[in-house]
């Protein structure tokens, strides 16, 4: 697989600027009747278009295959996460390469697409793709007939045998907390974080969108082979729904954890698949909603 940037079609400032996660704008503080002018720092929001090039080797089809609002940052990780979590890469062999992309050089919307082209061998359908991505709580859909009516991309069932002390679930939010270096300049981003059972970080990746930090955290294990995930823990910092619950499944994680609540149809599915889902991880407190066999005194 080769991670590359094409000189001719990206620009060449562009991973300096893809590492500015927050921006300075001016803000009026207002505290009783006093107003000061003042500076403060905001976490980038930009559009991403995730690109796919795929089929045989003299009939190539290329499409765009989705257009998200993320946090610059780690876009390659992100744009192979999504694809991985809708089923469109299975392993990395699939991958040929990856790249930031777009319009001629000097466009200022340079940065904000990334090209995957997967190897001509590699299988694709494209059906699931016609369905709505639910990244919204209005979607509609609720209950157990509702995710069989939903595409069955990862419906096997996960192993157990991996368990995890409470105690280490009560560490995590700290953990986490104190590894969210955007967060504590602007406190506006979302966190995934993967840990293993002794609670050890491994890994964390931040957002403006909690389903992009988990994208951006799997597909960085996907390009290092680490998938599936099956002796680690997922912490995320704000609340749990059906996409999160879903892309954590497709990459083969036990233990989902949230500091925040989880919707009925997340708790479904993860009793669905053998997941074990926890919420409201905080205050020396948690709820487990599915196979609470993975968590011991």
């Amino acid at each position: 697989m080769r991670i590359l940037d094409d000189p001719s079609r990206c620009h060449p400032d562009r991973p300096a600027v893809l590492e500015q996660r927050v921006v300075d704008m001016a803000v009026e503080r207002w505290s009783g009747s006093d107003v000061l002018q003042d500076q403060d720092l905001l976490a980038v929001e930009e559009a991403l278009e995730i690109r796919l090039v795929y089929g045989a080797t003299h009939r190539r089809t290329r499409k765009t295959i989705s257009v998200t609002m993320r946090t610059p940052g780690n876009d390659l990780d992100l744009a192979i996460g999504f694809l991985f979590a809708e089923g469109l890469v299975h392993c990395p062999k699939d991958v040929q390469s990856i790249q930031h992309c777009g319009p001629p050089a000097g466009s200022l919307q340079l940065r904000n697409v990334v090209r995957v082209v997967l190897r001509s061998e590699a299988k694709i359908d494209l059906t699931g793709l016609e369905r709505n991505f639910l990244s919204t709580s209005s979607c509609g859909v609720c209950g157990k007939a509702s995710i069989e009516a939903l595409p069955a991309l990862h419906r096997t069932r996960l192993p157990d045998g991996f368990v995890v002390a409470a105690s280490i679930i009560h560490e995590l939010p700290d953990m986490l907390r104190h590894s969210q270096m955007v967060f504590d300049s602007t406190g506006g981003l979302h966190a995934a974080a993967l840990f293993d059972r002794d609670g050890r970080l491994h890994d964390v990746k931040e957002d403006v969108g909690r389903h992009n930090a988990l994208d951006k955290l799997v597909g960085r294990q996907f390009l290092d082979g680490m998938v599936p995930l099956y002796d680690r823990v997922l912490l995320v910092s704000g609340r749990v729904g059906y996409e999160l619950v879903q892309k954590a499944i497709a990459a083969g994680i036990p233990i989902l954890a949230a500091v925040g609540a989880p919707s009925s149809l997340a708790v479904d599915l993860a009793r669905d698949a053998n997941m074990t889902l926890v919420g409201f991880v905080r205050d020396g407190r948690f709820n487990v909603y599915s196979a609470a066999q993975r968590i011991c005194d």
